[in-house]
């Protein structure tokens, strides 16, 4: 199987190059050049097995049946859940999917744990080494700071916004010890962050010079592995039944992990609900199918304090009809701008395309938090508050609603305290991580200063 660029400039590559590469050297998103069909999971399969068929299916053979399965293997032994994803049900035809008994407490590790463990064996085959970037609004940081700590094969290089993280979120990445793990606190927001990485990439000289890789939610890689807890909710809650979707967002990753399920034949069908904070551009971009950046603003759930959403450009490919000319066009037009009128070809077919979006003020969310408390026990984080509250409000459905809880809430002891009154300690699995001492450097949003770094910390 190949995959091609979203702008249609690129060669087309297999899937460990993809994987690899993160971005596209014409600076567009890798997609598959053909969906694969794939059986949905089976009600007796584990979650090593869905997970194995399906990143075997999207390999196509470059890996072998037996790597897979034990990459997929080594990924999830550290989980605290067995399923890795279970299902909670939180009322009548209602559910929430935990997604946060990895490592680090988020989703982010269902694919992060499997990415390094992907890499790792790869560069070992190849005899290469690598060095990895990620901007983080919090939770991708943390999960590449656990799943690549003592890679033998890779300097990982994490850019996050100075102050605009959890502090808890930040132990998670600064307290590793390894030496192979750099922190760069860039005193801007997210979308500084994620513009400098964009930067990196754009230059294929530095990027060749560096053996530069990306592991955020543009990789491939983690929309494959993120694909399969979508399978494994369809396989829980009946092979027939009609799912709905909400999915706390900013980059999109997540959501767009569910739409390539139902595209690949993994769902019964498919609806997601994007839910968002007050960073809405993503919700512009549904319900005014308007492409416009503005400064994000800081909000009780900042991971998804985001307001370029990476992620649309893959579905803005696949709704055109695969008119990567246009797709070009767009964001050409748009990095020029941060101002884009999507055209009709876009616009209707993303009305259909399953997916849509509602935002959410932060007083809801910080509401929210205490509703859910009241109702089930239960403490949730802001993100996840963002989820049940847009499900909340959802009409009436046949099809079961499940809320995609994205992280743990002792991952914002601060505000689920502020909310709700009630304290969220740490896990007992990951209570030692408060008495580490923390590393990071701290500098401007330069996309110059970053360059430098990487080039004189990395190892050969």
């Amino acid at each position: 199987m190949k995959f091609i660029s979203t702008r249609g400039e690129a060669a087309a590559v297999g899937f460990v190059d993809a994987c690899l590469a993160g971005l596209a050297p014409d600076g567009g998103l890798y997609v598959p050049e053909e969906w694969p069909r794939i059986d949905p999971a089976g009600p007796d399969e584990s979650y090593v097995d869905v997970a194995a068929r399906i990143i075997s299916a999207f390999a196509d053979g470059e890996l072998s049946d037996d790597v897979v399965r034990g990459i997929c293997q080594r990924a999830y032994a550290s989980f605290a859940h067995q399923s890795v994803a279970p299902l909670v049900q939180t009322g009548p035809n209602a559910f929430m999917m935990e997604l946060h008994h990895g490592p680090t407490l988020a989703f982010k590790d269902v694919a992060m744990q499997l990415i390094a463990q992907l890499f790792d064996h790869v560069l070992a085959e190849r005899g290469e080494r690598m060095s990895v970037t990620c901007a983080t609004s919090g939770d991708t940081g943390g999960a590449a700071a656990a799943a690549f700590a003592g890679a033998g094969h890779v300097d990982l290089f994490i850019l996050h916004p100075f102050e605009r993280i959890s502090p808890v979120q930040r132990l998670f990445m600064t307290t590793t010890g390894s030496s192979n793990v750099h922190n760069l606190a860039l005193t801007e927001d997210f979308d500084a962050c994620q513009a400098i990485v964009k930067s990196l990439f754009a230059d294929r000289d530095y990027v060749r010079r560096t053996s530069l890789s990306g592991v955020n939610s543009i990789n491939w890689a983690r929309i494959a592995a993120q694909s399969v807890y979508y399978a494994t909710a369809q396989a829980a809650l009946g092979a027939g039944r009609p799912l709905r979707f909400v999915v706390p967002s900013g980059n999109m990753g997540d959501a767009l992990a569910g739409y390539v399920a139902a595209r690949c034949g993994l769902l019964a069908g498919f609806e997601g609900v994007c839910a968002v904070n007050e960073n809405d551009t993503l919700n512009v971009l549904f319900e005014q199918g308007r492409m416009r950046r503005e400064q994000a603003v800081a909000t009780p759930s900042p991971a998804m304090d985001i307001s370029v959403p990476s992620n649309f450009e893959r579905i803005a490919f696949e709704v055109s009809g695969r008119d990567a000319g246009l797709v070009r066009q767009i964001y050409d037009q748009f990095a020029q701008s941060g101002d884009v009128e999507l055209p009709d070809q876009i616009k209707g077919p993303l009305s259909c395309s399953g997916l849509s979006s509602k935002s959410v003020s932060n007083a809801t969310t910080m509401t929210e938090m205490a509703t859910v408390l009241a109702e089930t026990g239960w403490l949730i984080c802001p993100h996840t508050a963002v989820g049940t509250s847009v499900a909340r409000e959802m009409p009436q459905s046949n099809a079961v609603t499940v809320v995609l809880s994205t992280a743990h809430a002792a991952k914002f002891p601060e505000t689920v305290l502020e909310a709700t009154g009630r304290d969220a300690p740490l896990p007992e699995r990951v209570k030692a991580l408060a008495g580490r001492a923390e590393v990071f450097e701290q500098m401007a949003a330069d996309a110059g200063a970053v360059r430098d770094y990487i080039l004189s910390h990395q190892r050969t």
